[in-house]
This record gives C-alpha cells, structure tokens and sequence, in this order.
C-alpha cells in the first residue's frame, strides 16, 4: 500500500533508526526506497547488504532528483516522502490512513505531526527533547510519554513525513528540477498541488515522528528557494501559507476553502508581485 521514500546522503546511523522504526512501528504493507546520495561513509554497503530497494549517485543530487528516482522505482499507490533523521512511531501509517480514508478523494496533501527536541517557531510540531542524535536518542522515554504528545489535526501540510496518491505525484510532475538541490522545493510541491485542484492539505496529528532536525543542506550550496518560489508563483511563500495553505491553524473540514479576499491578502499579493524589483 505504501511506498516510503527516502533521501539520504551519508547519514547511515540516522539512516539505520529510520529503517528500524519503520520495520517495528508500520503496521501497513510497505516497502521502502532510498535514493543513496554519495554513499561512502558505509551507507550504499549497508542498502546493499539489507537488501532495500535503491536508487545511487556518485555524488549529491539533492532532494528534488532523489525524490523524483526514488519515486520512479516505487510500485504502491501512495507515496509517503520520509526524512532519514526521522524516527516512526507507533501508529504513524494508520493514523494517516484513516484519516486518508474519510477524505472520499484522492486529491489530498497529508503530513504526520513532528515532535522536535527544541523549539524552532513552527506551529505545526510538537517540542519535546528525547535526543539531538543516535548517540543520545531516548527511545524507551518517547514511547513512554507518546500518549501525553498530543496535537489537534492543523492545517498546511508540506513537509516530510507527507503522503500523496500516486496519480497526483504524476498529475503534477513530482518533485520540480530547477529547485534543486531542494531549498523551497516542499512548498513547490504544495503549490504544484494547488494549482491543479487539491484542496486539502491536512496534518494528523495523531500521526507522530520524531525528528532530529539533523540538517544535510548545511553542507551544499543552497538555491535561492524564497526568490525562485516569488518569481515562479507571483507570490512569497509566507503569503501562500497564510492565505491559502492556513498553515498552524487547527484544523476544521479539510477541504481547505479559497483565499478570503481581504485586505491583508492583496496587500501581500502586490507586495509579492512588486518584490523582485525592489531587491
């Protein structure tokens, strides 16, 4: 039923909790598949040797490429894009699959609920410490305190842990090349979705992951994500957040409604229209 792809460049002991997590806490039927960027400190050996279904590159190709092989290669319907230094908790696939379930469409856009181990100013996780890394990742507590995690469902679904139907992935093109190696690309992708007529873009909040926040764009050159999203969509993405995606509010009926035409929203329209000439 699901395909989970994963990114990941030279992070094998994150890589390795990822895989675990999914093999004890998924209750679906499942496989998994990794694009391997690089793959030298141990990690294409270990793919290899566990027998996982994988795409390779010599060198990093980024988010966008590695989701788009990855995704290639996958043979369920849903495709759920999962980050290496994500930990899968129990209950993280049905709980977005109910949820899926009532939606009487494929046309949606759902995210899981990360916990963080600090605070980072987004609205739609949860903060609680259970380690910044394999070597002090405190399993046994965060399964303990896992029913005292609570979210309500909120809106603005984005980011990893995120689930699509197939036919949408293809309907919109996957992951978009030109923001690579992947600055922005999320909410390209959302924005992708949007404009061919998803409107609903849910995170369940009874679906958890932990996440290290552990940060590989540190080690590229970044694409300028913000300027490229303005330039492509005639909006920032700020404005594409609070008008139409709502991102951080709690969610009511999920099929999300048009942007109410106010004030607020032209004036961050024209601004974003006007922006590239003022930079």
């Amino acid at each position: 039923m699901l395909s989970i792809l994963i990114p990941t460049w030279n992070n094998l002991r994150l890589l390795k909790l990822c895989v675990a997590s999914l093999q004890r806490h998924t209750t679906l039927p499942f496989e998994i598949v990794l694009h391997v960027n690089d793959g030298s400190d141990g990690t294409l050996d270990w793919v290899r040797s566990e027998g996982i279904l994988h795409t390779h590159s010599a060198q990093n190709i980024g988010i966008c490429l590695a989701m788009n092989q990855a995704a290639a290669l996958s043979t369920q319907p849903y495709l759920v894009y999962l980050n290496d230094d994500m930990v899968c908790c129990p209950g993280w696939d049905t709980a977005l699959m109910d949820r899926i379930r009532t939606f009487g469409t494929d046309a949606f856009m759902v995210s899981g609920t990360m916990i963080e181990p600090r605070e980072s100013g987004n609205p739609c996780v949860i903060v609680g410490d259970y380690g910044s890394g394999p070597e002090s990742f405190r399993e046994a507590a965060l399964l303990n305190d896992l029913p005292y995690l609570y979210k309500d469902d909120w809106y603005g679904a984005t980011w990893p842990p995120s689930i699509v139907h197939r036919d949408w992935w293809d309907k919109v093109g996957g992951y978009s090349p030109e923001f690579s190696p992947g600055i922005s690309s999320d909410n390209d992708f959302s924005m992708k979705m949007w404009a061919a007529g998803c409107r609903i873009f849910l995170g369940v909040g009874a679906s958890r992951v932990y996440h290290f926040m552990s940060r590989s764009t540190g080690k590229v050159v970044r694409n300028d994500g913000r300027n490229q999203f303005l330039r492509k969509w005639g909006m920032t993405q700020s404005t594409f957040d609070r008008h139409y995606l709502r991102r951080g509010q709690r969610a009511g009926a999920p099929v999300l409604p048009e942007p109410n035409q106010s004030a607020r929203y032209y004036w961050d329209l024209l601004r974003g229209k006007t922006k590239p000439f003022w930079n």
